[in-house]
């Protein structure tokens, strides 16, 4: 190890000797500097600050320390769409560096531009009270211009490219909930589809039970959906008599609603009914009870218009 540090040693020093002999090493060059420490001299800093304070009235000066005015709703409505933004963002690209939103460098300079406008905002509303306190009026220029950083081709460049991506954002949006609404209706489909099909299956084993003799009767043919209950009307105590009658018909006729489709339909008990049944009876012959209700001949009928005529 010492053999192999002299020998660094050596050839460190042919190097300087060559750099001097070519004349790149000078006196004067290579200075020891000592390592000082920044100290905050607050005695100092206000002996200077009093030097150079003009005691002048502030009218003269106009220099404003003040808060910043309070946020506006939609500035702050803004903000926690840009942070619901961002917060996708950063979950759908791992590749991207993650950020608490409080630490964002993207977020943070719409923040610092916020904070700039709402302190020159602050700033306009306290001088323009303190102007009003001292008497002196204050108008704004019908021709006020304020140069700007930035040119009008470069601002409608930026304009444009904002006005696409929120109609990109609409689009993708309005493309989400198409999909989302087509998933839940395919949803319900599939479930009236296995609703039917559960139906359907219960039908033929009862058909099966039927026709096996272990069922007799016929009753799961009949539709069994429960109707739309109403509640019960009550008659008022203090209608009339008449009226009340007259309602009570009428709810036995028409009654509440519910459903009218297939309310005439025969069921197995109504075509077992044979109580209402009667024989038709034959017309009668003549010289018989039913002679009154026979038909005349075609000579007679001719005869009876021959005679209506004249």
């Amino acid at each position: 190890m010492s053999e192999m540090s002299e020998s660094e040693y050596d050839s460190s020093d042919e190097e300087l000797q060559e750099a001097f002999a070519k004349g790149l090493l000078k006196p004067g060059l290579n200075v020891a500097i000592e390592k000082r420490e920044s100290k905050n001299c607050v005695n100092l800093m206000k002996q200077k600050l009093t030097e150079i304070k003009l005691d002048l009235p502030w009218i003269e000066r106009l220099d404003m320390v003040n808060a910043p005015a309070p946020l506006a709703p939609e500035l702050v409505l803004q903000m926690q769409e840009q942070e619901v933004r961002r917060a996708k963002q950063l979950k759908g690209n791992r590749k991207l560096p993650q950020y608490e939103p409080s630490e964002d460098p993207v977020l943070n300079d719409f923040r610092r531009e916020t904070m700039f406008h709402r302190q020159a905002q602050g700033a306009v509303m306290d001088g323009i009270v303190r102007l009003k306190k001292l008497g002196i009026l204050t108008f704004r220029p019908d021709d006020y211009f304020a140069e700007m950083a930035k040119t009008d081709q470069h601002m409608q460049k930026v304009r444009d490219n904002l006005m696409k991506k929120q109609i990109v954002a609409q689009r993708s949006e309005r493309v989400r909930q198409l999909r989302q609404q087509r998933k839940v209706g395919k949803q319900m489909q599939v479930e009236a589809t296995l609703k039917k099909q559960a139906e359907k299956k219960k039908m033929l084993e009862e058909i099966k039970k039927y026709r096996k003799g272990a069922r007799k009767d016929l009753d799961f043919l009949e539709d069994k959906k429960p109707q739309n209950k109403r509640p019960n009307h009550k008659m008022n105590p203090k209608m009339n008599s008449k009226v009340q009658l007259k309602a009570k018909m009428k709810n036995a006729k028409y009654g509440f609603g519910g459903k009218k489709r297939g309310s005439k339909r025969n069921t197995k008990s109504s075509s077992a009914d044979v109580s209402e049944y009667r024989r038709a009876q034959k017309p009668g012959k003549r010289g018989t009870k039913g002679k009154a209700n026979q038909r005349l001949g075609k000579s007679r009928r001719m005869q009876m218009k021959a005679k209506k005529k004249h």
